[in-house]
């Protein structure tokens, strides 16, 4: 099985952010059990605040604030919920700010 894109899908907000969507569809391996090869990124001001992926070597992991964790899988629709709340979560905690 050739690998399928799903997916991609790029939106720039009225502010001038970045919300960027890939998707495909591989063969299970090691590092994509669930057969999925993902990435999802909230980009402002030119820097990846947010960002889902599951790179080659690296598995599923979650960036956020600069930090990197790992990120526990579960299913397409719980990765973009995810990742939809953390944006509305940057967001909201930029709003306090100003």
């Amino acid at each position: 099985m050739k690998a399928r894109r799903i997916i991609h899908q790029k939106v720039v907000e009225d502010s001038g952010n970045i919300v960027e969507v890939k998707l495909w569809q591989v063969p299970p391996s090691p590092d994509r059990p669930h057969g999925y090869k993902y990435s999802l990124v909230y980009i402002v001001d030119g820097d990846r605040v947010i960002g889902y992926d599951n790179a080659e070597g690296k598995r599923d992991h979650r960036h956020f604030g600069g930090k990197e964790k790992p990120y526990r899988f579960k299913d397409l629709r719980t990765l973009a919920k995810d990742f939809q709340n953390d944006i509305a979560r940057w967001k909201a905690t930029k709003e306090k700010k100003s």
